[in-house]
């Protein structure tokens, strides 16, 4: 997360909005026994990770619905976002696959890991971030300083 606004990164209103859709979604799924909430999640994120922000409905909304909150505040790096919805887009396909061959409990299982992650990250700790962090040291290791500076 950066710690001053940055005209290249995502609003933290917009990453919170993110995560707040994914988490009610998934919620409101459950309750009513409808993985087509999940199925529209993941129709609605899955763009976000092929094309980018350009391409995302959350953040599209979230930008003129949170117009004034976006002003001066802290934003998150596009990368990180993009990773960390490519980790809800792998899930909650995962848990599509699981729920079209009648796997209804694994795919509530594999939704409720991403609504999980969500919850967390709402309230201040983003797995996906700490994941991501990893991912770099660890490609940093294996392939020294030049491929930890490329992105995901």
């Amino acid at each position: 997360m950066s710690a001053h606004p940055a005209s290249s990164g995502i609003p933290m209103p917009i990453v919170t909005l993110n995560r707040s859709v994914l988490l009610s979604g998934i919620v409101l799924g459950y309750i009513l026994q409808q993985p087509l909430f999940t199925t529209a999640l993941f129709l609605i994120v899955l763009p976000a990770v092929l094309w980018g922000q350009k391409a995302s409905l959350i953040y599209f909304t979230g930008s003129r619905l949170l117009r004034k909150l976006n002003q001066n505040t802290e934003t998150e790096s596009p990368l990180l976002m993009r990773f960390n919805n490519s980790i809800a887009v792998i899930m909650l396909g995962a848990a599509q696959v699981a729920f079209l061959f009648g796997a209804t409990q694994a795919g509530w299982i594999i939704s409720a890991m991403v609504a999980l992650a969500a919850l967390v990250a709402l309230c201040g700790f983003c797995f996906g971030c700490y994941l991501y962090f990893h991912f770099n040291m660890q490609r940093y290791k294996l392939f020294g300083k030049k491929a930890a500076s490329a992105e995901v």
